[in-house]
């Protein structure tokens, strides 16, 4: 939520104090996971982008144009405050998006494979283009080992997060680094990766160990499955 009264917020009554900066709180992350500091940058820019799209929608289909301007309204004081306060100095990769902050100038570097993510900021916003540099660095950031989530095993490498614990990144994470790529070896590299860790069953997982694929949870996971099926649909029709 926003709060524009001026008033300290706590995110989800219990979690850590949030600043009112024109931020969209979130208690949880796509995960379920609760958030540590509670303005979710990867969430926030996505709703930048669903706000602009319900605000042409409101004005084209529905002729509302009082509440297509409020939608605009919020997006434009939403994007500005993530300009001010979401984007970050890091000490190796220079000015990046952080993945959560509060609003007093605290913030988290890192990224979960569940989407909204930072990686696939492109992916969700138009706004972002994949070669935008901000978002470049922060790609080099969140795809190595100064993501606290980032895992490199025997067999892949990837995202993964709290939700299923260290040493399991997400296919979902190796789908959406090809899907934001601008370098073909890349893509061909990430499909081959998840053609060979699909534990001999042909789908996609929530996640498998980095040093045995046939270790994976969630036998049937549809979220994953429809992006690789994106993912290969984009690459045929190229």
């Amino acid at each position: 939520m926003t709060d524009r009264q001026g008033d300290t917020l706590l995110n989800g009554g219990l979690g850590s104090p949030l600043n009112p900066v024109g931020l969209i709180c979130s208690s949880f992350r796509p995960s379920d996971d609760a958030t540590l500091l509670g303005f979710l940058i990867p969430s926030n820019l996505f709703a930048v982008e669903s706000l602009t799209q319900m605000a042409e929608i409101l004005s084209t289909v529905r002729n509302n144009q009082a509440l297509a301007d409020e939608c605009t309204a919020l997006a434009k004081e939403v994007h500005q405050a993530v300009q001010d306060y979401g984007i970050v100095d890091h000490p190796k990769f220079g000015k990046v998006y952080a993945y959560e902050v509060d609003g007093f100038g605290n913030y988290i570097c890192m990224d979960d494979a569940n989407v909204p993510s930072l990686l696939a900021l492109p992916y969700l916003c138009s706004f972002i283009s994949n070669d935008d540099p901000v978002y470049l660095q922060t790609r080099k950031l969140v795809w190595s080992n100064s993501n606290p989530y980032f895992f490199k095993g025997s067999v892949a490498e990837g995202i993964g997060g709290p939700h299923i614990g260290f040493d399991f990144v997400w296919p979902m994470s190796i789908i959406m680094k090809a899907l934001t790529s601008t370098s073909q070896e890349e893509i061909d590299q990430s499909i081959e990766v998840l053609r060979n860790t699909d534990g001999g069953t042909g789908f996609m997982h929530e996640s498998f160990n980095i040093n045995d694929a046939n270790d994976f949870t969630r036998t049937w996971f549809a979220w994953a499955n429809t992006l690789f099926g994106e993912l290969i649909y984009e690459q045929y029709n190229k």
